[in-house]
């Protein structure tokens, strides 16, 4: 029984398919039952933008230090190894912003836990901006990777929690679009203002969710599973609209919540078991591909490669950001009609040629040949990286991460 339940929860919660009129089938990140459509109503449009404020700040904060490299080593006389060290803090920061982000969306509720995230990101930008030394700039950075760390959690799962089941996936998806759109943009703000002004503009979008977070409703589901009945009603019907029957949706929301209840929490060690084994190898090593794959190094330091290249380094990252966008929406549109696994072996085989020819490039201006060359093949090995990168590999591995989770969720309800 147990082989036959996680099969079937494999099939639920895997499958992406379409009906023959384009309405989303796959079970919704809850493990809900039947409960479908549903319109877009401007509480939900407006709830969405505001939490992917967030998004655009997770990824402006990624792509910060490649335009302000520069600026940053010549004002305050940073080595290489302190500005690596400014760099690379903002992993650290977001690795312990993301081990608490759970814990803390559950206990201060998910607008609360977004709230907290732009505070640390606000005061990060803050102490940036007005730094006059390496610790200071590293403090800044620290904070902004806890944010950060936060909102890769909270986010989506507002987002997923709010939206109607047959718009989920597409409302989703602009969580990854934005994160995308925040570090091209900032790679183009980065070009024509300097590093202090840059990261006061970067604050903007920090200040802009602090407010619209006072105008949106909070989580249902939050606020049913901590008790609070009537309001939960009450922000669904916000959600849906008025004259939206929410009943059947009220009850699965409910049923759904007394299921939690009555069930153990898992632990890391039934993940140790051997019906997860296949997909927790699949979905773990899909991210250590995508994390070691280089693009931190590319994304934080693309400024200086393509200066140590003898490409211009404002052309460059320019070239960059507009490669992204368009790159990472074709990313989302192909998703769900060619499926994951050829667009992440596209995206895979793309980033390896990409990187192939940028360490060419600098083996033969290491061995005095084509140096005419070499700077080009620079720029196109990077363009290739970062437009493949964006096509599958910066998405996916989170969506087939987060696709095992409910997996491993559903099964132990059924």
């Amino acid at each position: 029984m147990e082989s036959v339940s996680t099969e079937r929860s494999l099939l639920l919660t895997s499958r992406s398919s379409r009906d023959d009129h384009g309405t989303n089938t796959s079970i919704g990140d809850d493990g809900e039952g039947t409960w479908g459509g549903g319109s877009a109503t401007a509480v939900v449009v407006l709830s969405t933008l505001i939490a992917v404020c967030g998004s655009y700040v997770f990824g402006s904060a990624i792509g910060y230090s490649s335009p302000a490299e520069s600026g940053i080593v010549d004002d305050l006389g940073l080595s290489v190894a302190e500005y690596s060290v400014f760099g690379s803090v903002l992993t650290i920061g977001a690795i312990l912003g993301a081990i608490v982000s759970g814990k803390i969306a559950d206990l201060v509720s998910r607008r609360g836990a977004m709230g907290i995230s732009q505070l640390f990101s606000t005061a990060g930008w803050v102490t940036i901006a007005f730094s006059q030394g390496a610790w200071s700039l590293d403090i800044g950075r620290l904070m902004i990777g806890c944010g950060i760390g936060l909102i890769s959690f909270v986010v989506p799962v507002y987002i997923a929690e709010i939206t109607p089941r047959n718009l989920r996936g597409g409302f989703a998806t602009v969580h990854q679009f934005m994160i995308c759109f925040g570090s091209a943009l900032t790679y183009f703000i980065g070009a024509v203002v300097n590093w202090r002004v840059l990261a006061l503009i970067e604050m903007v979008p920090c200040l802009v969710q602090l407010l619209g977070l006072l105008f949106i409703p909070e989580s249902p589901r939050w606020l049913a599973k901590v008790g609070r009945e009537k309001e939960y009603e009450a922000a669904l019907r916000r959600l849906r609209g008025k004259n939206a029957d929410i009943t059947s949706e009220a009850a699965e929301i409910k049923n759904y919540t007394e299921m939690l209840e009555q069930i153990s929490e898992g632990t890391i060690k039934d993940l140790f078991q051997k019906i997860y084994a296949r997909s927790l190898l699949v979905g773990v090593g899909l991210m250590v591909l995508q994390q070691f794959g280089g693009t931190n190094g590319i994304a934080f330091y693309a400024s200086s490669i393509f200066e140590d290249a003898g490409f211009p380094s404002k052309i460059g990252t320019v070239a960059m950001a507009i490669v992204q966008i368009p790159m990472a929406v074709v990313g989302v549109l192909l998703m769900d009609r060619t499926g994951r696994k050829p667009l992440l072996m596209v995206s895979a085989a793309g980033t390896c040629v990409g990187c192939f020819l940028v360490g060419f490039s600098f083996l033969l201006e290491d061995l005095q040949r084509w140096k005419t060359v070499a700077p080009s093949l620079v720029f196109i090995g990077i363009l290739i990286y970062n437009g493949s990168f964006g096509l599958g590999l910066a998405g996916i591995p989170w969506l087939i991460m987060s696709e095992g989770y409910l997996c491993f969720r559903y099964s132990r309800l059924t």
